[in-house]
């Protein structure tokens, strides 16, 4: 996995020649979903204030060789051998804003991450790994997750989808998020903090969605993870913010 930003660009450049270098394409297209919706999420990781966003909902592919989602990020397939998937991709990371309660520390700007993510897919049940790292923003480090999900038809109208997830973040990433210098100390009245360790976030997700027809479709989908470790003792989280965090949102597709 790339530790420095520099040893990223390999992953981008693979990415970007995907599509000159690939075989020829010429029985495949693009199909998924596009919509939008609305969350209401913490207004950064470890926040105990919450506020409801407008929000994209993407999930494209290309044949069996691209795919491009919200969450996911854009990647390429680069291995498929029977239910394996192994794929670099291109994502993004959350930044912090400084304002509310945490106004007088210094924000930490979104960007982009590189990475690879391992798939394996077998009778509903998907089971995934991914390590990534940022090559823009004020996050340095990587971060590493693993997650199952079931997805599947309740009926003919109704779908669903429900699985755990596991997220372990590094020294140098846990240190961006939540440490505390001495200067922000002295602005905002919290302790130093400076993190010696990286952290684990434990989470469960799922969603259940009505189908209108068989292209229109709304969807609910809900989330809880609990915050561990450095994130958890840090002053942004123990005296301002909650480890506990959750989230809820709607939204309306077109599937083509």
């Amino acid at each position: 996995m790339c530790k420095k930003r520099s040893h990223c660009w390999p992953l981008l450049a693979s990415l970007a020649l995907a599509f000159v270098a690939a075989p020829s394409m010429a029985d495949e297209s693009w199909d998924g979903m596009v919509g939008g919706g609305a969350i209401h999420a913490p207004d950064y990781l470890g926040s105990d204030d919450y506020e409801t966003e407008a929000w994209p909902a993407v999930r494209l592919s290309y044949g069996n060789r691209f795919y491009l989602s919200s969450r996911g990020g854009l990647g390429w397939n680069v291995i498929r051998q029977g239910n394996w998937k192994v794929s670099p991709f291109i994502g993004y990371h959350q930044g912090r804003d400084s304002d509310g309660d945490l106004r007088r520390l210094d924000k930490v700007d979104s960007g982009a991450t590189a990475g690879l993510r391992v798939a394996y897919t077998n009778a509903g049940w998907t089971y995934s790994a991914d390590a990534k790292a940022p090559f823009t923003g004020d996050l340095d480090g990587y971060q590493i997750s693993f997650k199952t999900r079931w997805q599947g038809r309740l009926s003919e109208q109704w779908s669903a989808s429900l699985g755990p997830d596991l997220t372990y973040s590094s020294t140098d990433w846990t240190k961006d998020m939540f440490g505390i210098s001495s200067s922000e100390s002295v602005r905002s009245g919290l302790s130093p903090y400076d993190p010696a360790n990286g952290y684990l976030r434990v989470g469960m997700s799922g969603s259940l969605t009505y189908w209108l027809t068989p292209e229109w479709s709304i969807t609910g989908l809900t989330g809880v993870s609990q915050l561990t470790g450095d994130a958890n003792d840090s002053p942004i989280v123990d005296d301002t913010g909650d480890a506990f965090q959750a989230y809820a949102g709607a939204f309306v597709s077109y599937k083509f």
